[in-house]
């Protein structure tokens, strides 16, 4: 098995501790890429306080309510900051590239703001490895399409058949405009197989949902 790509971290150098950033619908697999523009204060610290950092981790974790700390998934993605830009008005625009899962042991606010977590990491050392597991991805994209035509999305096909299994329903799960839960859900399947065939029964749920609100023709 090879790693996903050279500047990601080996399971060794994995922290104890590092930020956590809760903000709910906001999908972060391994090997997936996550853009993030920032400009609230405490996060504008926190991720200046990370580029310094050796490993440059985020931990990624969605929140139950409008409460966060109270109200926190145990289980989050870590993402590395792969780039970022500063902008004029003071704005800091990064994208994170998923790492590893990670479950939530406990976290505190620091003065600055941000929440800094302890976290586990012993149940996601597969999560820096790629995911080579097969899939039924006749099914997928067939539902898929469906999906697509009910919400009147519009995809590049070619690109979509043209993707990796892994990177495929990596992409899907995290652009998709699910429910929170769902997106944990997602977040949570243990291996991509499992994850392709929860993501075509949330596909297929929706473009059911979808098409049974949509007023009969006559």
């Amino acid at each position: 098995m090879k790693n996903r790509g050279p500047f990601e971290p080996r399971f060794s150098e994995l922290p104890t501790k590092m930020p956590i950033f809760p903000l709910s619908g906001a999908l972060l697999l391994p090997g997936g890429r996550l853009p993030l523009n920032i400009f609230e204060p405490r996060y504008l610290a926190m991720v200046r306080d990370c580029i310094a950092s050796p490993q440059r981790l985020i931990g990624m974790i969605q929140s139950k309510g409008d409460e966060e700390e109270a109200s926190l998934y145990r289980i989050g993605c870590a993402g590395r900051i792969a780039s970022f830009a500063e902008q004029e008005d003071g704005r800091i625009t990064i994208t994170l590239a998923g790492t590893a899962r990670f479950r939530l042991l406990d976290c505190d606010e620091l003065a600055d703001g941000y929440l800094m977590a302890e976290v586990g990491w012993q149940d996601f050392e597969q999560d820096l490895k790629p995911d080579e597991e097969t899939i039924d991805r006749t099914a997928l994209v067939q539902i898929l399409r469906h999906y697509f035509e009910v919400k009147g999305f519009s995809a590049d096909w070619k690109q979509l058949e043209s993707c990796g299994d892994e990177r495929l329903v990596t992409s899907l799960a995290m652009i998709c405009p699910f429910e929170v839960a769902e997106k944990q859900a997602l977040l949570e399947a243990h291996g991509l197989g499992a994850r392709a065939q929860l993501l075509t029964t949330i596909l297929q749920m929706a473009t059911h949902e979808e098409s049974d609100e949509q007023p009969a023709k006559h």
